[in-house]
Formats: structure tokens, sequence, C-alpha cells
């Protein structure tokens, strides 16, 4: 099952720069399988932080600090990413890097995006066709219990796209029941599962509830 924790950790660690992306074929680190057992451990690291969520804890209790590693993340991707990715996002990537700043890569099946309600494709997408490489690169942050993403850039199948075609993207893909406009760019959102803060640095980023 997917909980809240799982989307929240799906769209802070893979929407930094547009929506959940992944990486497109290459050669190097574009071709790397990541491990079952890093896959696994990012698992039971988000069991172990939902379960904290439910718990009823002491007062005064130590808050709980989980490191999620840039591998472990991938490998998450991977190995689970297609039993909860929504339709037409395939193997989602990430890389940490320091101060929070996140590059993320997709390939983004055009076709499936609908915008606005009116079943049209975004008009600024239309001369694209089929499915693309989208990379994007921006910053996450957390604290107080609340998240935000901020845009720095993005690129489809190569060609740069100003930050409200990203917004519609990153809008289109974390919609849900409760949140039906989808996660606005540089507006806070309530994290879920008690997370306080979220910091990231190079290879990894800390989750603290």
């Amino acid at each position: 099952m997917i909980t809240a924790l799982h989307r929240a950790v799906l769209v802070l660690l893979t929407t930094a720069g547009v929506a959940l992306c992944a990486i497109g074929p290459g050669t190097g680190a574009h071709a790397q399988e990541f491990s079952l057992a890093d896959a696994d451990a990012m698992q039971a690291k988000l069991t172990r932080m939902q379960e904290a969520a439910e718990s009823s804890r002491a007062s005064g209790a130590l808050p709980l600090r989980t490191s999620l590693s840039e591998s472990e993340i991938n490998a998450y991707f991977e190995h689970y990413g297609p039993s909860f990715l929504p339709p037409g996002i395939a193997k989602p990537r990430a890389t940490l890097l320091d101060g929070g700043r996140v590059v993320a890569r997709a390939i983004v099946d055009l076709s499936t995006v609908r915008i606005g309600g009116e079943g049209g494709l975004f008009d600024p997408l239309s001369y694209l066709k089929g499915t693309v490489a989208v990379v994007a690169t921006g910053t996450i942050a957390g604290s107080d219990g609340q998240g935000v993403i901020r845009f720095e850039s993005a690129t489809l199948a190569g060609i740069a796209v100003p930050k409200q075609v990203a917004q519609e993207l990153l809008r289109f893909y974390t919609r849900t029941a409760d949140r039906p406009g989808g996660f606005q760019f540089d507006t806070p959102f309530a994290m879920p599962a008690q997370v306080q803060a979220v910091s990231g640095e190079r290879g990894s980023v800390t989750v603290t509830q």
C-alpha cells in the first residue's frame, strides 16, 4: 500500500524541478542498475518512519532522524516504482547535491499528459510527441513540518522549458483526491507522517520526525 509518506518521499526526492523525473537511455551512470538490497533497505526505512508516525511517542522523546542514501532512493524507484508511479513516468532517478539541490531525470510519455480537465494537451508541449527525456534541477527543503520545492531549470528532449511549463507537469503528476491541484513550486505544503524537517547533502537526504 502506498502511504502518504511514500508520496511525500516521491515528491520531495524526485520533483525538485519538474515532476517525477527519470533517467533516459545513455551510458555510464545512466545505465546503472541498482540493487534489490538497497531497495529493501529503503522500504524498511519508510516502514519504520510510518510506524513512528502512527505510534504514541513519550513527551520529550528525541527526534527520529532517518538518512536515505541516493543509491537506496534510486534502487527503490527501480525495483518498486512501477507499482506506484503515475502512468507515463518511467525509471525515476535523482542525483542529490549539497544544499538540498537535486538533479532529477525521467522518461515521460507526453501522450498521457492532460492538463486543466479539458482533455487537451498543454499547448506549449503540443509540438513534442511520444516519450521524451526530462531533466530538472531544483532544491528541496523542509522545516517546522512544512516542505517546499524550488525550481531552477528543466529541459524536455533537450529543449529548455520555462517554469510555467514545468509547473503544469508538476501539478499533473502530483494530483491526489486530497490535493486535486497537485503541488506548486515555491509554495509550502504540510509534510505527512509527522515529518518535521528535511535536509539534503551530496549523496543523501535526512528526514526528521
